[in-house]
């Protein structure tokens, strides 16, 4: 009989062991199964938000738009909607051509690529990637139409398409490369400078590349007729609509959550932190830049005031994930202050016509923000990582890396774009007569108003 029984409870006692086994291996499955919905999931979220904001950034190119037909005049107010449509649609092609593959593919030097195909870069087609041409493609074209404001009211329509050409296909992603390749497929070298510079959404890659260029292109236009009398004295030439102008401020100030939220390219709660350093820079920028206006004309002026907003948004944006609320609040109140100061330099001292004051709100104010994370990146007191910047005890060294790229970031934009300037003036020619100036470049360039029977062409 007990020869009967052990074969039995070996038999019962395998099976309970088997079924251990497959319990265990299915149960394994299923996790493996919950994991990888997990992360698709967490993926799809990550496309839809990335998305979304690309399509807010889009929607500050109509910001652009408003703002600088605003601040200019009414003659020239067709000359800035086709301007801003034409670089972001141009942009959009030269970028997905060419400037794509140069900016993210994998890097053979300082300059070079070794993926100029657009397949090559995105591969096979991942969601993913496509995701990503879109959201790097508005910021291309942000860099691009921050040069239209400089540059207003004595620009050749043909010489403007020229260098929106230039900038989205060559100048824009070489500096991107270096600062952002490794957000795909390349390595930039300042990224691999010490701990790596921080720009983390783009106020010396976008901003500074575009204020930079709007400068070297406003000294190679040269000022409005006008503008400067025989004593060299600058002459206001006010803008024609501050209520549109102050419409594009808030469109930007709301395409704003887009650009620096969207940046961390995660649908995470990470969102809600860099959309309130965004604001409350922007705040503060206008603040102060009311405040510094008052003090110095009298009178709170409203135009320097959203500037102010501007330039609070712009000096936000590289450390927009890597200080707190606090740092954020004196980063926007010192852009504020810096703007109008910059504005007053470069028209009464330095004798550079810039219509809109792009060059001080994108240029001086994205190169403030750029080495505030050196100072101001609190990575400790957020528990990212180990703070690095000068106030929060991470001593100089990343306030040395950030002047590095900054200083990169202006001699390859500010000589890039002499050199683009120079050759488009000496070919198709860089500046409308003086009879088109006068008249007007709707008139001129584009043969219709902005407003059909409310101008008369009799004055400057």
């Amino acid at each position: 009989m007990r020869s009967k029984v052990i074969p039995i409870v070996l038999l019962l006692l395998m099976m309970c062991s088997c079924g251990t086994v497959f319990g265990a291996e299915a149960s394994g499955e299923a996790v493996s199964a919950v994991e990888a919905a997990k992360e698709e999931l967490q993926l799809n979220i990550n496309v839809v938000w990335t998305c979304v904001a690309a399509f807010l950034v889009f929607f500050m190119q109509a910001g652009f738009a408003m703002v600088e037909a605003g601040f200019t005049r009414a003659k020239n107010a067709v000359n800035i909607l086709m301007k801003n449509l034409m670089d972001f649609s141009i942009g959009t092609i030269a970028f997905f051509l060419l400037g794509f593959g140069l900016m993210f593919g994998a890097t053979n030097g300082l300059f070079g690529t070794t993926d100029f195909g657009i397949k090559n870069v995105l591969g096979d087609g991942e969601h993913w990637n496509y995701t990503f041409l879109l959201f790097q493609t508005v910021f291309a074209g942000t860099a691009a139409t921050i040069v239209s404001g400089a540059m207003a009211g004595r620009t050749k329509f043909k010489a403007y398409l020229a260098y929106s050409v230039f900038i989205c296909a060559f100048i824009y992603p070489i500096f991107g490369s270096w600062a952002w390749g490794s957000l795909l497929n390349g390595s930039g070298w300042l990224e691999n400078l010490g701990g790596g510079f921080c720009d983390f959404a783009g106020s010396s890659v976008v901003h500074s590349v575009g204020g930079w260029l709007g400068l070297a292109g406003a000294i190679v236009l040269g000022p409005r007729l006008g503008k400067y009398g025989l004593d060299k004295k600058p002459k206001a030439i006010l803008g024609h609509n501050i209520p549109l102008a102050a419409l594009g401020v808030f469109i930007l100030w709301f395409g704003w959550f887009g650009f620096n939220p969207g940046s961390t390219t995660v649908g995470n709660g990470e969102i809600g932190r860099v959309a309130v350093t965004t604001n409350i820079a922007a705040a503060a920028g206008a603040i102060m830049a009311m405040v510094v206006s008052w003090l110095k004309g009298k009178k709170p002026d409203a135009s320097m005031s959203l500037n102010g907003a501007l330039a609070g948004l712009v000096a936000i944006t590289a450390p927009c994930y890597t200080v707190t609320p606090m740092g954020a609040l004196v980063i926007g109140a010192i852009a504020g202050a810096l703007v109008v100061l910059s504005v007053l330099f470069i028209d009464e001292v330095l004798k550079i016509d810039d219509p809109v004051g792009a060059v001080s709100v994108h240029g001086v104010c994205g190169l403030w923000g750029t080495l505030s994370c050196g100072l101001f990146n609190a990575e400790g007191v957020l528990g990212t990582g180990e703070s690095t910047g000068l106030f929060y005890g991470g001593g100089f060294g990343q306030f040395g890396i950030q002047l590095v790229g900054a200083g990169a970031c202006f001699v390859w934009a500010f000589g890039a774009g002499l050199v683009l300037f120079y050759a488009i003036r000496k070919t198709v020619g860089l500046r409308v007569t003086a009879e088109e100036e006068l008249k007007g470049l709707d008139i001129g360039e584009h043969g219709m108003e902005a407003y059909s029977g409310f101008q008369i062409f009799t004055t400057t």
